[in-house]
């Protein structure tokens, strides 16, 4: 058996839904969107690596890296929704992962909120359902070396300093 047939396909959830956004344009997430930026770091205590996916080629912006993540479902804090969306998408278990901070996009009435964090125990990332091409930790030194989600390529510079701060 492939390792393609082992992943759970997406289910819809209350969260799910396409939201039209003062900015002009659609985002996805009826209460929001989080993902969780979670990294590994050296002797120094200063991040060596992030876990990135690498998004479904079907999904919106598909083909692009960005962090595991997805809808907030209703109630749901970032944080649930970012160590939920990143044990469904990469099988990270929350039971290793400390959370250090928040960094939040917001567009009045949608936000997306990156929840930085650290391994706190051994994580082996992988793809867990169809969402995700590949899963892994990339070096932080090579993530702008990908095709990022533009957004994260945006906030990228500052969440890796936030990371290291």
């Amino acid at each position: 058996m492939r390792s393609d047939d082992l992943r759970r396909p997406h289910h819809p959830q209350p969260g799910d839904g396409w939201v039209e956004c003062a900015c002009g344009r659609r985002h996805w997430g009826l209460h929001g969107a989080a993902g969780l930026l979670l990294a590994r770091r050296g002797p120094d205590g200063l991040a060596t690596d992030v876990v990135l996916q690498h998004r479904a080629v079907w999904s919106h912006q598909g083909g692009t890296w960005g962090v595991p993540g997805g809808a907030r479902m209703p109630d749901e804090t970032a944080v649930e929704a970012a160590l939920r969306e990143a044990q469904e998408e990469a099988g990270i278990d929350p039971a290793s992962v400390r959370v250090l901070d928040e960094h939040v996009l917001d567009h009045g009435p949608w936000s997306y909120t990156t929840v930085l964090a650290t391994a706190v125990g051994p994580v082996e990332p992988r793809p867990t359902d169809s969402e995700s091409l590949e899963v892994g930790w990339t070096p932080v030194d090579d993530v702008t070396l990908l095709p990022l989600l533009p957004e994260f390529a945006r906030a990228w510079p500052s969440l890796r300093r936030r990371l290291d701060g």
